[in-house]
């Protein structure tokens, strides 16, 4: 009988090798990638061949899936730093100040108004559910990220800059979500949640994430001096500056993922050699692609059709509100007199706007703030609620933004180029 792992790498081997040579026409379908692995998860799952087991006995490996999504979002959020060439302007990053200072807040307490006033929830449930669906996916969104440094569109920007900062900086809300759960007298712990939890945990993250990457850059710089390093292993600093930026912040109980988005910014920055931040993009974006295969391969894996059904009236009224009445409402009031990058006379376009209140991706991020928490005492019948609320919300992510992602972007380029050949002067309204 054929071992079930050597049955898996042969299963995954062959998706490889289809996406690969097909990707030429895929690319050019309303359809994700994540989509395909979706469909293959589901197939390798228990109601297919059951090579992929996350669940034996009822038992949920909760702590296997925060650890697989724990670090695919480190990767995803470093590469986001990397893309970003801006500069660390106050007028440019205002985008990214709103989409974060605003409209996150904004998603959270939403969401969880809804948990308490419809879905049955205390508020400490309900505020953990809004932190876990808030964060928008840095993995599954690239079709709507930033395409490469040279990129200046202030769509994307704004979605590759939110993607990056908001995995970490929903943190302090799943933590009041989880203290709350514990302990429903707020006054026992909000002192310490404010002073630790918000302020020193936010301070160190983005601390280390200066300090770490400046000093291995330097490191890197005087030693290539003397005697340079071997070109293939060259490749593998990225992993470094990512794991030790994220593990050393942990150790003084900052925020990892927000050190390591800072990293990336940084890294892209402190290099005389212009090329070498891109080089280690590239090998970032590739181990990133390969790491989605595995993540949504695992959450295909997972799904169960009866608890699916058993909360889909729950699950079907957070994905509507979330996808079609918070968040674009929630972006449309964040960026009220917002003004476009390049611009101070006209605000920016209704297009970019609503793009902006779709493209809010759902994916990695909630998954790793779900196995968190399951692994920080939520459990129970709220446990299942939540769980299923969001692998839902997850799933319908990636068929309704996977479907769209091509067709609105190419939709949003074509309507700027056309633009730019009519009227270049006041092109920066659309960016």
């Amino acid at each position: 009988m054929v071992d079930i792992y050597i049955l898996n790498l042969f299963v995954i081997g062959l998706l490889l090798l289809v996406v690969i040579l097909g990707s030429g026409w895929i690319t050019r379908l309303p359809l994700s990638f994540a989509l395909i692995y979706l469909v293959v998860g589901i197939f390798l799952g228990p109601y297919g061949l059951g090579l992929i087991q996350l669940r034996r006995d009822d038992v949920f490996n909760a702590e296997l899936l925060e650890r697989i999504t724990e670090f695919v979002v480190i990767i995803s959020v470093f590469s986001c730093g990397l893309k970003i060439v801006h500069p660390l302007r106050l007028e440019v990053w205002n985008i990214t100040l709103r989409l974060i200072g605003f409209l996150m807040p904004i998603s959270i307490f939403a969401l969880a108004i809804v948990g308490k006033l419809f879905l049955g929830m205390n508020w400490g449930e309900a505020i953990l559910l809004g932190a876990i669906l808030a964060p928008t996916d840095p993995v599954l969104a690239s079709e709507v990220q930033l395409t490469d440094a040279n990129d200046q569109d202030e769509l994307r920007f704004g979605l590759t800059s939110e993607g990056g900062l908001n995995d970490a900086l929903a943190f302090p809300f799943v933590y009041f979500g989880l203290y709350a759960l514990k302990d429903n007298n707020w006054g026992n712990w909000f002192k310490d949640w404010i002073l630790v939890d918000l302020i020193w945990a936010i301070a160190a993250g983005i601390i280390m994430g200066i300090i770490v990457p400046k000093a291995i850059v330097w490191i890197d710089q005087k030693i290539q001096k003397r005697r340079s390093a071997d070109e293939l292993m060259e490749d593998f600093l990225a992993i470094s500056v990512i794991l030790l930026t994220y593990s050393l912040t942990e150790f003084v109980n900052g925020y990892g993922f927000l050190a390591v988005f800072v990293a990336g910014l940084v890294v892209q920055r402190s290099y005389r050699n212009r090329e070498k931040p891109l080089e280690q993009l590239e090998f970032i974006e590739r181990l990133e692609k390969l790491m989605e295969v595995g993540t949504i391969l695992l959450l295909g894996s997972i799904l169960l059709f009866k608890p699916i059904f058993t909360n889909a009236a729950q699950s079907l009224l957070i994905i509507i509100l979330l996808f079609l009445v918070i968040r674009p409402i929630g972006v449309w009031i964040s960026t009220i007199g917002k003004h476009p990058m390049h611009s101070r006379r006209q605000n920016l376009h209704p297009r970019t706007r609503w793009l902006l209140g779709w493209f809010g991706i759902r994916g990695v991020g909630s998954l790793y703030y779900l196995a968190y928490a399951f692994g920080k005492g939520l459990e129970g019948e709220t446990a299942e609620q939540i769980a299923w609320i969001t692998y839902t919300t997850i799933v319908v992510s990636v068929i309704l933004h996977g479907i769209s992602a091509t067709p609105l972007m190419n939709w949003y380029e074509h309507k700027i180029s056309k633009h730019r050949k009519a009227a270049p002067a006041t092109i920066d309204e659309f960016e």
